[in-house]
């Protein structure tokens, strides 16, 4: 393949940023795509600029720890000669690499002594910034916990692997493995989708958690403060419920006994401005649905539904069967949504319309096309919002 004709770029003018806009939401560490000449096509998580300013060579290349792992072919983790964590994961097409996904950029908690031994001085010359600004430059690294960088090289690893499978399909359109290829790449993003709907952040080990949360729970029963007791149960039952990974499809009976106590504990917070209605016949509890799909309209409808009245209002969760269809609807009595947050549900993949736009997506993945979220109103009379699922599994 001619560099020439790096087919990187073709693909940097398909608007690949919005693509994987919701997924870098999970992390704020340093991501961007190179060729392997060193420069930098693309940043879709800025580098700090220590690494930008200080570091790099030239304007828009890559700092030489990188360039001299590129000649080698290697792929992986590495630490700089500033101690600072980095990754690397190659993009290939047809057997040829034609560019990376790098980044992090970042100090762990055990390293993070070695940026106060970086010897300032020594990194002035003709060219580079003012010593003031190299200090403050390096005062600015970030450190971070250890299982944030895994998740981060989880990210960086499956934007690799799927530019690598868009680039295949633009530069072998006769090829009889392009099917295969599309497979590939559909598999890739409902792992990404899926990554977008968990809270891979999460520091807190969660046996730490529950247990402290069990104990506080004991300590106030003893203290006969029984709300509190029953209050420390469902939010621990909630959050073991939101922490499941073992099975991506669970019963619509376990999704509502987990919106009941979510909207259990947001009465108590809210008094009388809240009341909730749930009514699922039995014979729908039985079927089965992605996990956390209902949650998220939920909080919605109290966040820009209820909230805002004075006087609070109503939430309403209903299942029906059509025919071979389950319509769950989430229905609110509140002031509906914000004109620019109806907007940015419909219309766009940033933080204020992620809850919906991923949920919609995960079902789709699951059902097919003809299925997932729909906002049927939202108006100052309120909202409303449905979930259409098969009755009949569907392959994935």
């Amino acid at each position: 393949m001619n560099k020439t004709e790096n087919p990187l770029k073709k693909l940097i003018d398909s608007n690949i940023y919005t693509r994987y806009s919701g997924i870098l939401s999970l992390s704020d560490i340093s991501l961007f795509l190179v060729d392997t000449d060193g420069e930098i096509l693309l940043e879709f998580i800025p580098s700090p600029d220590f690494c930008t300013h200080v570091c790099q060579e030239r304007g828009g290349q890559i700092c030489q720890d990188y360039r001299c792992r590129f000649k080698a072919g290697e792929e992986g983790s590495f630490v700089c000669r500033h101690g600072l964590e980095n990754i690397l994961f190659p993009i290939n097409v047809q057997d040829e690499t034609v560019g990376y996904i790098a980044g992090m950029q970042v100090y762990l908690q055990d390293t993070e002594y070695q940026k106060y031994m970086i010897d300032v001085q020594s990194l002035k010359n003709d060219k580079s910034p003012e010593l003031e600004f190299i200090a403050k430059s390096i005062s600015s690294l970030k450190t971070v916990e250890t299982n944030k960088i895994k998740v981060h090289e989880q990210l960086c690893a499956h934007i690799a692997k799927n530019i690598s499978l868009d680039l295949s399909e633009i530069v072998s359109h006769a090829d009889p493995d392009v099917a295969r290829l599309s497979i590939e790449k559909e598999i890739l993003e409902k792992k990404i989708i899926d990554l977008e709907a968990k809270n891979m952040s999460l520091v807190i080990n969660p046996h730490f958690l529950f247990n402290t949360l069990n104990c506080i729970a004991r300590i106030a029963y003893f203290e006969h403060s029984h709300t509190t007791e029953e209050l420390i149960y469902c939010l621990s039952d909630l959050l073991r419920y939101n922490l499941k990974q073992d099975d991506q499809l669970h019963t619509i009976g376990s999704e509502i006994d987990n919106i009941e106590k979510y909207l259990h504990i947001q009465k108590v917070r809210f008094k009388n401005r809240l009341e909730y209605e749930i009514d699922v016949p039995d014979n729908i509890k039985t079927y089965r649905i992605p996990n956390m799909v209902i949650q998220p309209i939920v909080e919605n409808a109290l966040i820009h539904g209820i909230t805002p009245k004075r006087d609070g209002g109503k939430i309403s969760i209903f299942a029906e069967k059509y025919n071979n269809e389950i319509v769950i609807s989430i229905m609110d009595n509140g002031n509906g949504f914000p004109k620019d947050v109806l907007e940015n549900i419909k219309h766009s993949e940033n933080k204020s319309g992620l809850g919906f736009r991923s949920t919609d997506k995960r079902l789709k993945q699951y059902y097919g096309e003809q299925y997932g979220l729909e906002i049927v109103k939202s108006d100052y009379s309120g909202s409303t919002v449905t979930i259409t699922i098969p009755t009949q599994p569907i392959g994935r």
